[in-house]
């Protein structure tokens, strides 16, 4: 079932996350025609919290879900709050995988997620991030990150006693992070957490950014006893030649002061170049090479030349996923329709159910 993430939404509690899916999820499944629509929500750490304490206040989200034609296998489990801030920045990376608080969260999201899950789904997923921001990160924090993961598993396998469909936690490998390529995640993860519960959330804006190989990196997830647990469908920002006074000025334009962009350069040599801000790449950069750039652009309105949208990673990653057997979860999450240029904005309804019809047509998901 495909999904959009709901962390493009900027409500913090309860009512406010059922507003918004009146406002926004029920006219979206409306526009597609469709009895049951999927929503990867994104639960704020306070109300994950009262969600986990109260299962009368899970039963009558269950219910509000259904009423509205609205079903759940996944949960966006990577920013903790605070996600609409005026400024984001590296605070999304917080609380890290040392830190208890972000245990916490994680399994008050196990939690909520058990109650939640549709009879028809396979299993229900939870991405998180990739243990943090790569500095400061050490020997010790490897240890007490790997010692919350053996915590997790062991809640996730107590939960599968209980309920019938597994969980699964999927950490999603982001630029400039610990975990900055699904190389340095499937390095870090295979051998230290069992496969049956922990797995990675492939986002695909994210490994476009990296210049990785779609094909080959679907191909070693499998190759080093690893799953895919969960797809993010994104897209990154690709220009082929950043340094033409065109392409700086097109840049420019999605500098803005909310979400980190982070920037890879691929010089002709195969060494790839990073800056962990759009600004700074404009102002660092030699520009001898492509770029690809973190801003999570509309999947189906390509981008005013000379930018374009790496899609191609998508249906890529997604096609190799396919030649080895079911798909696993497709979230399309697309949260910077606020902050796009002005000449890109859509209303957001039309914008989400536009997404999600270009993803049914190309994913086939």
């Amino acid at each position: 079932m495909l999904s959009y993430c709901t962390n493009v939404h900027p409500a913090e509690d309860l009512d406010g996350i059922l507003a918004q899916l009146d406002t926004y999820a029920v006219p979206v499944r409306e526009r597609l025609g469709q009895d049951r629509l999927g929503v990867g929500l994104w639960l704020a750490a306070g109300v994950a919290s009262g969600l986990a304490a109260d299962p009368a206040a899970r039963r009558r989200l269950a219910a509000e879900l259904s009423a509205r034609g609205l079903a759940v296998q996944t949960l966006n489990a990577f920013p903790y709050g605070g996600f609409h801030a005026d400024v984001v920045k590296h605070s999304v990376y917080l609380p890290t995988w040392t830190d208890p608080r972000r245990l916490r969260y994680t399994l008050d999201c196990v939690t909520v997620l058990a109650d939640l899950l549709p009879g028809d789904a396979a299993y229900g997923s939870i991405s998180t991030l990739p243990l943090a921001w790569r500095e400061p990160w050490t020997s010790s924090h490897d240890v007490r990150a790997g010692i919350a993961f053996e915590e997790v598993t062991r809640v996730l396998r107590s939960a599968l006693a209980r309920h019938e469909q597994p969980i699964r936690l999927a950490i999603e490998p982001e630029p400039g992070c610990v975990l900055d390529t699904v190389s340095d995640a499937v390095a870090w993860l295979a051998g230290r957490v069992d496969p049956e519960y922990i797995g990675l959330c492939l986002d695909t804006c994210h490994l476009a950014v990296s210049f990785a190989d779609p094909a080959k990196t679907v191909a070693d997830i499998r190759a080093a006893g690893l799953s895919v647990v969960k797809v993010q469908a994104s897209a990154a920002l690709h220009v082929e030649h950043p340094g033409a006074p065109e392409a700086v000025a097109a840049l420019r334009a999605f500098a803005e002061p909310r979400y980190l962009h982070q920037v890879r350069e691929l010089l002709p040599t195969g060494e790839v170049l990073a800056a962990d801000d759009l600004p700074a790449a404009l102002e660092t950069l030699p520009a001898r090479g492509p770029w690809r750039v973190h801003f999570h652009v509309p999947l189906h309105a390509t981008p005013a030349a000379p930018l374009e949208s790496t899609t191609g990673v998508l249906t890529g990653a997604l096609g190799a996923l396919a030649a080895q057997g079911p798909l696993p979860h497709v979230e399309v999450e697309t949260y910077t329709w606020t902050v796009l240029p002005e000449s890109g904005r859509q209303e957001l309804a039309a914008g989400i159910a536009d997404e999600l019809r270009w993803a049914r047509m190309e994913v086939h998901a």
